[in-house]
């Protein structure tokens, strides 16, 4: 039976929807019951050099405003901090506290786990000819972490 790119591409969701899913419920189980895949996205541009809500902005597709929002979430639940700009001390710096970092590296190992339960379940080869075939599609750079943006442009809101 053929099916269509629809399908697909619905196929390709419900395998993200499903690891970070099943991802949040682990972090919650071991004690990060206010993560959810956002702030993830968030932590990964700070570390990466977004060390303002404009740049967080920027670099999660969605305005200021809403950038600025999730910032204080996670430094309200300690996952980031600001601190002063050593070159302009009028200027305050996202950093991630030891506290999100330490999620971050929890958050791997369940991901990790959860690729090895789908090898166990399809076979390690199977799990390494999708991510060879993906690899392929979407190519090797470093894929974008636009994502709730995209999501959200997509539902017509902002935040």
């Amino acid at each position: 039976m053929s099916r269509s790119g629809a399908d697909l591409a619905l196929l390709l969701l419900g395998g993200f929807r499903t690891f970070a899913d099943r991802a949040t419920a682990e972090l919650a189980a071991r004690g990060y019951e206010d993560v959810r895949p956002v702030h993830d996205f968030a932590l990964q541009a700070i570390l990466s050099g977004a060390d303002n809500a404009s740049e967080l902005g920027r670099r999660m597709s969605v305005t200021k405003q809403s950038a600025a929002q999730t910032i204080a979430v996670l430094e309200e639940r300690g996952y980031v901090r600001r601190e002063p700009d050593p070159t302009d001390r009028r200027r305050m710096r996202l950093q991630v506290t030891e506290r999100g970092l330490e999620m971050q590296r929890t958050g791997a190992a369940i991901f990790q786990t959860l690729r090895e339960q789908w090898e166990s379940q399809v076979g390690a080869g199977a799990v390494r000819d999708v991510e060879r075939a993906l690899r392929q599609l979407v190519g090797t750079g470093p894929v974008q972490l636009d994502t709730p943006g995209w999501l959200i442009q997509d539902l017509g809101g902002d935040s």
